[in-house]
């Protein structure tokens, strides 16, 4: 069994015990969903301890409420909600700027020198966006997440959550550091005349 920070068995709370069967699921969950959920923290946090930090104090509050959050509809959806809502509470209470590296965390597998620049530009790109449109740019497109399931992590409107996403890609692609990794598309009336010619 893991026993690492972000292991199930590091989950156990005080006085919070669940039964054998419950303990059982949430272990289950942890084990199965936790990759994606410290990946999608760290696409929020920009940091991989504070990402591990943000998993774990998610983990913790999923667990004392494992009742709850087993019977919803979309157990993923309420535990990534959980994960932002966390996110944006510590983001609020700390107030001052981050300073975001070039190293990125350890992965498996070879990447080349320019995608690993690519990604650290991006990875600074985004730590500049708001919060909240960072929290959605990350969820939607990133994630690949639907509009409807953003909306319905974050609380908001369907509305609400494509104008910050327009906003946040907006503010992605104004951005000077990112100029190199956009490539602009034709516009369609001269891909129509190229194609005539």
């Amino acid at each position: 069994m893991d026993s690492g920070p972000l292991s199930p068995a590091s989950c156990r709370v005080r006085g919070g015990q669940l039964r054998t069967q419950d303990e059982a699921r949430f272990r289950a969950f942890v084990e199965d969903r936790r990759g994606a959920l410290l990946r999608t923290a760290y696409l929020l946090c920009g940091d991989r301890h504070d990402a591990e930090d943000l998993t774990q104090a998610t983990l913790i509050k999923v667990y004392t409420a494992w009742g709850r959050v087993s019977e919803a509809d979309n157990p993923d959806g309420y535990v990534r909600r959980v994960l932002v809502n966390t996110h944006h509470s510590r983001a609020r209470r700390r107030r001052v700027s981050e300073f975001l590296t070039d190293r990125l965390p350890d992965r498996a597998g070879l990447d080349s020198t320019a995608a690993l620049a690519g990604r650290s530009v991006l990875m600074a790109a985004l730590a500049r966006l708001p919060i909240t449109q960072r929290t959605v740019v990350v969820l939607r497109y990133w994630e690949g997440r639907p509009d409807v399931e953003v909306a319905q992590i974050l609380g908001k409107p369907v509305g609400t959550v494509r104008s910050r996403a327009a906003r946040g890609l907006a503010r992605l692609r104004e951005d000077p550091h990112m100029a190199d990794l956009i490539t602009r598309r034709p516009a369609p009336a001269q891909r129509t005349t190229e194609a005539r010619s």
